[in-house]
């Protein structure tokens, strides 16, 4: 109960925070999130709502990455585990329970496609400014991969195309 109600707090700042920026006209330009122990950024104009996790209906016969579908409100959605499907690899499940904090983050409705994304946690919301430098991705990286930044304490911020990673034909094919 304690988790939803942070949960719920989070999302208010994170709600009253985008209202201020476009009041004032600041460029926050990420949701950032933690995920399997890396930090990662979603595009805000790639991103839609954020939801605590709920009862997620398993689907047989699918990629160990796809988790299975969830309502939310009202609409089905197919869950992503993004530390598997980022990490496909020989298991590419998740070996660790989830934590309590964990959320799906949806996609823009504008990009078409019923998806949701498990993260073990929300960091807030990050703008350019927030970084000491960036570089692009390595040549073998993923496709979805945007430019790496490094904030001021010395963490890495991986960004995610979340529009590339919708069109993409494997992430589309959740069958096994």
């Amino acid at each position: 109960m304690a988790n939803r109600e942070a949960l719920r707090e989070l999302q208010t700042r994170l709600a009253s925070r985008l209202q201020t920026a476009k009041v004032e006209g600041l460029s926050i330009s990420w949701l950032a999130v933690r995920a399997g122990g890396r930090n990662y950024l979603f595009p805000l104009a790639q991103s839609g709502e954020i939801f605590p996790l709920s009862d997620i209906q398993v689907v047989p016969y699918a990629h160990p990455w796809f988790l299975g579908v969830v309502n939310l409100r009202g609409g089905l959605y197919g869950v992503v585990d993004l530390t598997a499907f980022v990490g496909q690899g020989a298991a590419a499940g998740r070996s660790e329970p989830l934590p309590g904090e964990a959320s799906v983050v949806t996609f823009n409705a504008a990009l078409e496609v019923n998806s949701a994304l498990l993260v073990d946690g929300l960091a807030g919301l990050r703008h350019v400014e927030t970084f000491s430098g960036s570089e692009p991705p390595a040549e073998s990286a993923p496709a979805y991969f945007g430019n790496r930044y490094m904030d001021a304490s010395g963490e890495s911020w991986q960004e995610i195309n979340l529009q590339l990673l919708s069109q993409l034909p494997e992430f589309l094919s959740i069958s096994a």
